[in-house]
């Protein structure tokens, strides 16, 4: 059985020939790395397949896909500027200083409910307010849950650490 998706139509499919490599140029420009690049060519196609515009001229075409593709990177980079993360590689320095290495697999121990919310509270930054949001739980929740979280991880990094 097929899915919905699983075969673009003829349309997207010429779409992504003519201008694919063009969107995904201006994406890497903006983004400046190939992952998010490739994220933000991938919403503006689905984005072009959910609204199926109707377009005067292919100039009207690239220009509407232009428009769209850099407002999705303006999007991920606004993202971006509001909730900093760390790379790869500055994860990878990390893991290879031991002192952090043991509070790590200390977190990786203690149960997912607890862990989340100390990833975004102290990881993400985000305040008590926003996470109760985001897992559907009131704030007094979230702040209990960081200090049973707490108490896990010094239990888990004492036995870790040894």
């Amino acid at each position: 059985m097929e899915t919905p998706l699983a075969r673009l139509p003829d349309e997207v499919e010429q779409m992504i020939r003519n201008y694919g490599d063009m969107l995904f140029r201006t994406c890497l420009v903006m983004l400046q790395n190939e992952p998010d690049a490739e994220d933000a060519v991938q919403e503006t196609v689905l984005k072009y397949m959910l609204k199926s515009p109707a377009f005067d001229s292919p100039e009207h075409e690239r220009a509407w896909l232009l428009k769209v593709a850099a407002n999705q990177c303006r999007d991920m980079l606004r993202f971006r500027s509001r909730h900093p993360q760390i790379t790869l590689e500055q994860l990878g320095e990390y893991l290879t200083d031991p002192e952090n290495c043991g509070i790590l697999d200390a977190l990786m121990t203690i149960p997912e409910k607890y862990r989340i919310v100390m990833l975004l509270y102290y990881v993400e930054g985000y305040p008590t307010a926003d996470i109760a949001q985001m897992i559907g739980k009131s704030a007094s929740a979230v702040k209990m849950r960081l200090q049973k979280g707490r108490k896990l991880l010094e239990d888990a990094y004492r036995k870790v650490d040894g």
